[in-house]
């Protein structure tokens, strides 16, 4: 089965909005349950191990003052700073203190990603290049520029990620989280491998051998290809990663370091590879093809803030949309309409949240066999019960839990997680709706982790739309976002077979890319690239270990390098269309080393291909539109401004050979065409009227400096256009 990854970490975690003690408000929730001594919900992970009570946690913790007195004081140890925002390792035991103390303003967690299934199939990414558009511009590969990439299941050993003729080992360091080795490592959890020593010896991370999904974005992002037609957008880049963990790879975690893996670590992570190209002067570009749902409880501020300092002059960060398009996320009772609502199914235990900053009313409904009965929730009911939480009794549930707290974006607005809890799938053999009633207030529905579905007892109750789904942190300002689109809907394998997934061949957005708006109401994603049936790279120890995979179904290739076999296979999702993205931002680094967030965005904005001319730009479905990296290269170095010079890049192969300008072309031209030569500052350097007759020319230079040039053609309907070369290093 075709499999889509995305990486959420939403827990429906029911916590106390107030509290005695002081301080406690600062705490964001799940650390508030952490440090109640409850037990945390865990999906998945642990379901064969013990719980283990965590002596410690890491956190970000935001302290106005003395913060090194402040750590001291409740044993705490800073394992970095950013302004005022410390990533820090805290006893479980002084999170309430700590909170309590005045100089410190707030502590914030959230357990790591986890890997669901959606309504697709089950997650697990991969990705392929360019798809359906012309090459890039030879004079640019990523050369100087570091690549970085966090996720999980790297093979360290694959020649994707050597230079293309394999002489050269391009992964600089990794930082295995997940790591046993520990002895001696600076590093909070797991410890890095710097050689190329190292890293061949210990051939994958720890959990390559069931995940390979690093391999495939990396490849996409910056393979060599290794012979093979499947190289990644910058295969020159120097290669830096993180192995983080997620709920897929959690298993490996010894349960008594559980909590040491939280968004926290993530953002270690991050400053990882950043600060790995500051120490060899390089500028960086970081891949994230994983996420987690967004959410009103402020989970991810001090996140987001720490991300956005961390971005700067040559540091930029890429991360997946999500694949939550298909999905009825969201729904709006306006001020004055009387009701709207849906039927609900979940899991064993599923949560919705309402929003409103006017009091409304929810009505549930359960249609039994014999009867229906109804429950009726009013807003301040819950606000104004202890702890603002209300547990409620509905058939075709075990219980119902709703709970009350402020929006972290907006403190007029008030938020309510209802809660659904069962030892079964709930909505099934006794259906359930829920209604927004209330003609003074408009409320809003976000979907949480429930389905939205249809139901023949009340047809009429249909509400939701495909939208607001964006995760986090691709919903953080500074961090591109990247949607999906696609060229092709199947894709031959190795033995001849053809496998189809996701209809659509025109450019257009693929209906599981994700949606905006985000909570905080800000147009997301912010750009596109293919992202549906994409090939790259494959960990030969996935595949070693994994012979029955359906992955397998849709490889394409085999190489055998060193004596082991590599495989290039096809997958889907915006997994996929994330390092694409990042892989064209990395050439576009390798001409402008110091451009910043804002620079590329500016980019984006001005040379995105709108594929739907009915739509307005940026939108809530494409952002700015698809990326096209070669116009991105001429607005960059100015080549725009040339008049003459198309914005569109010649099908005609354009490279420099010993001295001379070689033109390659599909066919013998029929008629004579004319090629030009401009320099960046719009300079007609060489304008020649080329002879029919030919398939391939020659054609010298003379003697022209060393740098970079725009090669315009015209003449040939099949190949005009623009290129850039380079004459020189």
């Amino acid at each position: 089965m075709k499999r889509l990854l995305i990486t959420l970490a939403f827990a429906c975690v029911v916590v106390s909005m107030a509290s005695a003690q002081r301080g406690f408000s600062k705490l964001s929730p799940w650390l508030r349950q952490l440090s109640a001594g409850q037990e945390l919900m865990r999906r998945n992970a642990l379901t064969a191990r013990a719980r283990v009570q965590p002596s410690e946690v890491c956190v970000f913790v935001r302290i106005t003052a003395e913060s090194d007195a402040v750590l001291r004081q409740y044993d705490s140890k800073s394992l970095t700073q950013v302004g005022d925002i410390h990533i820090a390792m805290v006893p479980v035991r002084q999170l309430r203190p700590m909170a309590a103390d005045a100089r410190v303003a707030r502590i914030e967690a959230r357990p790591r990603g986890e890997i669901l299934l959606d309504t697709l199939s089950e997650c697990i990414h991969a990705t392929e290049v360019q798809e359906g558009r012309g090459g890039l511009p030879q004079a640019f590969t990523g050369k100087g520029v570091v690549l970085g990439s966090m996720d999980i299941g790297y093979d360290l050993t694959h020649p994707n990620f050597y230079s293309r003729d394999a002489g050269t080992y391009r992964i600089k360091r990794v930082w295995d989280m997940l790591s046993t080795d520990t002895v001696g490592s600076r590093l909070p959890v797991g410890r890095d491998y710097t050689t190329q020593e190292e890293l061949l010896a210990i051939g994958h991370t720890r959990d390559g051998l069931e995940q390979t999904h690093g391999t495939h974005t990396l490849g996409i992002a910056a393979g060599s290809g290794h012979n093979s037609p499947y190289h990644g957008v910058a295969p020159e880049t120097d290669l830096c990663m993180v192995a983080n963990a997620v709920t897929n790879n959690a298993n490996l975690i010894d349960s008594a370091l559980y909590d040491r893996f939280t968004f926290a670590t993530d953002a270690l992570g991050f400053k990882y590879l950043f600060d790995y190209a500051d120490n060899v002067g390089k500028p960086c570009v970081v891949t994230f093809s994983e996420g987690s749902s967004q959410d009103f409880w402020g989970y991810d501020q001090l996140y987001a803030e720490m991300l956005n300092q961390l971005l700067g002059p040559g540091r930029i960060m890429v991360a997946a949309a999500g694949n939550q398009g298909i999905l009825k996320s969201w729904f709006h009772k306006a001020l004055g309409e009387g009701t709207t609502g849906s039927f609900i199914v979940g899991a064993k235990t599923a949560y919705c949240t309402l929003k409103s900053a006017a009091d409304f009313t929810v009505r549930l409904v359960a249609y039994g066999k014999e009867r229906n009965d109804t429950l009726r929730i009013r807003g301040s009911e819950v606000t104004h019960a202890k702890d603002s939480l209300l547990r409620y009794r509905l058939p075709g549930l075990d219980s119902l839990e709703v709970l009350a707290y402020r929006s972290c974006y907006d403190a007029s607005e008030t938020c309510y997680d209802l809660t659904f809890y069962r030892k079964h799938s709930f909505g099934f053999d006794v259906p359930i709706s829920l209604e927004l009633l209330d003609n003074l207030a408009d409320v809003e529905f976000w979907r949480g982790s429930v389905t939205l579905s249809t139901h023949s007892k009340n047809p009429g109750l249909s509400a939701g739309e495909k939208s607001h789904n964006i995760h986090s942190p691709s919903c953080f300002p500074r961090v591109i976002s990247v949607g999906a689109t696609t060229y092709r809907d199947s894709v031959r394998n190795k033995n001849g077979e053809w496998h189809a997934y996701w209809p659509g061949k025109d450019g257009r957005r693929v209906d599981f890319s994700s949606v905006g708006p985000t909570m905080a109401g800000h147009i997301k994603p912010d750009v596109m690239a293919p992202g549906n049936n994409i090939i790259s790279s494959y960990s030969s120890f996935f595949r070693e270990h994994n012979p029955k995979s359906s992955d397998f179904d849709w490889e394409v290739d085999t190489v055998v390098f060193r004596g082991r076999t590599y495989s290039w296979t096809s997958n889907s999702g915006t997994s996929s269309s994330c390092p694409a993205v990042a892989g064209a931002i990395a050439l576009w680094l390798q001409a402008k080393p110091d451009l910043t967030p804002e620079d590329v965005m500016g980019v984006i904005q001005r040379t995105s291909r709108c594929l739907d001319a009915s739509l307005t730009y940026p939108n809530n479905l494409y952002g700015y539109g698809e990326i096209d990296v070669y116009r991105g290269l001429l607005d960059i170095l100015g080549a725009d401004e040339i008049e003459a010079v198309s914005t569109q890049h010649t099908r005609a192969s354009i490279t420099v050979v010993n001295g001379k300008l070689v033109v390659s072309l599909s066919q013998t031209t029929s008629t004579p065409f004319r090629l030009r030569i401009f320099a960046l500052n719009g300079r007609v350097m060489s304008d020649v009227k080329v002879p029919a007759g030919e398939h391939r020319y020659e054609l010298p230079l003379n003697a022209l400096p060393n740098g970079i040039y725009a090669v315009q053609m015209d003449g040939l309907a099949e190949a005009n256009g623009s290129t850039l070369i380079r004459i020189g290093r």
